[in-house]
């Protein structure tokens, strides 16, 4: 048994979870989130604090169904009632960064400024000039539009310039030393 997916998933107080044939829907506060998931392999039941996700079959393919349902599910429930952040940080010299309407406008030390849509689903704010704070409801999209931002300048091990995460943690290496 899959240590992950037998797991029940906490339903908190103002979250509405639906499961028709194939299609997981969870309300919340912050919003609606679907999921299709395989119904011939993956069974769903939606008790009044809880749901339960159990596999059908032991065969290979549902057993390794079976946790990421479970985990996509608890994902939707969280990200409704309380929602994702990742938060990143720009380090540099004259490095910045500032949102104007729809878009993230960033000064990484190119000739050039980077500027970046931001999608509709996500919230992008800049704490002082440079923290990056990306929130959403779909922990797939927070994580995916904060990797994009952080590869336009990775973050390099000789002096720690670019863009991390905030918890991130850069080795540094010893620069080249003056040999005569």
């Amino acid at each position: 048994m899959s240590r992950v997916g037998k797991l029940p998933v906490a339903i908190p107080a103002g979250v509405k979870v639906t499961v028709n044939s194939g299609m997981m829907t969870v309300e919340g506060p912050k919003g609606k989130l679907s999921q299709e998931y395989d119904s011939s392999l993956i069974d769903v039941k939606v008790e009044e604090k809880e749901a339960l996700v159990s596999r059908k079959s032991d065969s290979k393919i549902a057993r390794s169904k079976h946790g990421l349902y479970r985990c996509l599910l608890n994902n939707m429930v969280v990200g409704v009632s309380a929602g994702f952040t990742k938060s990143l940080v720009i380090n540099g010299v004259g490095y910045r960064a500032e949102v104007q309407g729809k878009q993230l406008v960033m000064n990484l030390g190119y000739s050039t400024d980077f500027i970046a849509a931001i999608p509709e689903d996500l919230t992008v704010t800049v704490d002082g000039g440079n923290k990056i704070i990306v929130t959403g409801i779909n922990k797939q999209r927070v994580g995916e539009f904060s990797a994009e931002l952080r590869t336009l300048r990775m973050p390099e091990p000789y002096k720690g310039k670019g863009i991390r995460y905030e918890n991130e943690v850069i080795r540094r290496k010893v620069g080249k030393s003056g040999v005569k």
